[in-house]
């Protein structure tokens, strides 16, 4: 007993230490469960971008071009051309079920239109459902289009004694020379990965120190917790919290060799700015989790509290729809997610670069959300001390 008074914090932290590793639900919350998540994401993304989206195509000409377009159609990496409808119905019908995501159309006469030097169309239906999916198919189908239409511009002024120059600068008047910046592969793991492994990161971290705080309240073991601290929930709070910081740091440096060394994110920026990042992130759910047990002094509804929080921390963080978009209750909305400021430090420093001054006003923004879990503790402390409170469902 006199070890435990001289010495309570590392008690508190050997007493949580025992459960992480005898546990189940703790080792789940803590190793197990980021791990698989890590693991899925990666999985579910491998093909870092769609590719092979079948296609149907109605060819009512039967000609060399017709066949043509659909060979540069069939050439792009996105497309995969099916070539058995005989109908546009029949087409329509695949589309309105799913079992293609786009029709091209070829009408009759379409090469001897083009022979007479009249205009025709190929009509292209693109299922719009999936923003993203549709517009790489539009985008991909479109272009092979142009190169073959710029490609018969360019014979028809030849045949007439333009040199192939001359055709190509009469055809092409203007040429654009697109250069994508931060995401030049258009890439899935670039876009969606480095959004979900994080996401799965703090879901785990505000689940985990939630539990570990609110089964203090279930089980009614808040007393035994308490005089380990010597009755100090400063000591109790850091001696229960520090295994989790400890562990949830190790699963941030795993996700960063996973982005930055197995899915080859750059790394154009400060390593440092993004590990401290990560650091005040942890600590910052952490510190969230001891405001929602202290506010709600209940496990199971704090536990459904920290599952809607962090569900939303992506849709409003910016990355699937760009915050200057958003209505401005929506963009204030957004500032009350650590992972917002978080997701602006990380694609500064790892895609763009940024100096690393831009940097420091995020991550002041994470003490306010410390600050907001220190505010809440003297209130934790009153409903740890309360039977009043323990062994709620």
């Amino acid at each position: 007993m006199e070890y435990k008074r001289k010495y309570p914090f590392l008690w508190v932290m050997q007493r949580e230490w025992k459960s992480i590793w005898g546990k189940w639900p703790y080792l789940f919350m803590t190793i197990v469960g980021p791990l698989a998540g890590f693991f899925l994401v990666m999985w579910l993304f491998s093909a870092n971008v769609p590719r092979n989206l079948p296609v149907a195509v109605i060819d009512l000409d039967h000609s060399s071009l017709s066949r043509q377009v659909c060979r540069m159609v069939d050439a792009t990496p996105i497309a995969k051309i099916n070539t058995d409808f005989v109908s546009i119905e029949e087409a329509k019908e695949s589309l309105d079920k799913g079992e293609v995501d786009a029709i091209v159309y070829i009408p009759k006469d379409l090469a001897k239109h083009i022979i007479k030097g009249e205009s025709s169309e190929v009509t292209v239906y693109v299922n719009n459902v999936n923003v993203v999916k549709s517009g790489l198919l539009g985008s991909g189908i479109q272009k092979a289009l142009a190169t073959l239409s710029a490609g018969i511009k360019i014979q028809s002024l030849m045949l007439k004694g333009a040199t192939q120059r001359q055709a190509i600068a009469q055809a092409i008047p203007v040429s654009l020379r697109p250069i994508i910046l931060f995401n030049p592969y258009t890439s899935y793991s670039y876009y969606l990965t480095f959004g979900f492994l994080p996401v799965m990161l703090i879901v785990f971290t505000l689940m985990g120190s939630i539990y570990a705080i609110g089964t203090e309240l279930q089980y009614k073991t808040c007393d035994v917790w308490l005089h380990l601290a010597n009755d100090n929930i400063l000591t109790a709070l850091a001696g229960k919290l520090l295994p989790y910081t400890i562990l949830y740091s190790v699963m941030a440096m795993f996700m960063n060799m996973i982005l930055f060394n197995r899915l080859g994110l750059p790394l154009k920026g400060d390593l440092t700015i993004i590990l401290t990042s990560e650091f005040l992130m942890i600590v910052s759910y952490q510190a969230l989790a001891i405001f929602m047990v202290g506010l709600s002094s209940n496990l199971r509804l704090s536990l459904s509290l920290g599952a809607a929080y962090t569900m939303m921390a992506l849709t409003f963080s910016g990355l699937t729809f760009p915050l200057f978009g958003m209505p401005a209750v929506a963009q204030a909305f957004a500032h009350i997610f650590p992972f917002t400021y978080w997701l602006k430090i990380f694609i500064s420093q790892s895609l763009r670069g940024e100096p690393a001054i831009n940097a420091v006003l995020p991550l002041y923004a994470f003490f306010a959300f410390i600050i907001l879990g220190l505010l809440f503790v003297p209130r934790l402390k009153y409903v740890l001390q309360h039977e009043k409170f323990w062994g709620k469902i």
